[in-house]
């Protein structure tokens, strides 16, 4: 069993992430990201903030489940951690990317990269615990459908 503090920890490591990705973002969407032309599937900007609270709480339960465990997966368990926290950096660079540097099409080659990272933790992370692996398939989801809106969006802005 994973201690609640634990799991409080990790939680707010997570959301932290997105709060640092979430500096560049706010500073663009008033200006740059308003201007941009969108795809239909281009949901309201409200659904954002309360979709990646969600996300980054599910990822910090999922990683405090996989460093809570003494798997006999081993090394699976150590490449799982390590993929886990590639991909929060890239979920953090991509923001950059996106609304900082304004970069739609370098922003959605990274976003593959870390769609492919995100899937790795996943497999890696259901060698250690299921739940920690399924806690993460949302995430993957959500950033399906962002590299799909990112594609789009870059598509139709290009000049």
């Amino acid at each position: 069993m994973v201690e609640l503090s634990k799991i409080l920890l990790y939680i707010v490591i997570c959301e932290v992430a997105g709060i640092v990705g979430g500096i560049f973002t706010s500073k663009s969407i008033p200006s740059w990201y308003r201007k941009l032309k969108k795809p239909k599937i281009n949901p309201p900007g409200w659904i954002f903030g309360p979709v990646w609270t969600l996300l980054y709480a599910l990822m910090g339960i999922s990683i405090a489940i996989v460093l809570s465990i003494n798997s006999g997966f081993f090394i699976a368990q150590k490449f799982g951690i390590m993929l886990f926290w590639t991909q929060l950096g890239l979920n953090i660079l991509w923001g950059i990317i996106f609304f900082g540097l304004k970069k739609p099409g370098l922003a959605f080659l990274e976003i593959l990269l870390l769609w492919i990272t995100i899937a790795a933790t996943i497999y890696e992370f259901f060698f250690v615990s299921s739940l920690a692996g399924w806690l993460l398939v949302p995430y993957l989801l959500w950033v399906s459908f962002a590299g799909v809106l990112n594609f789009l969006i870059w598509r139709l802005n290009r000049r």
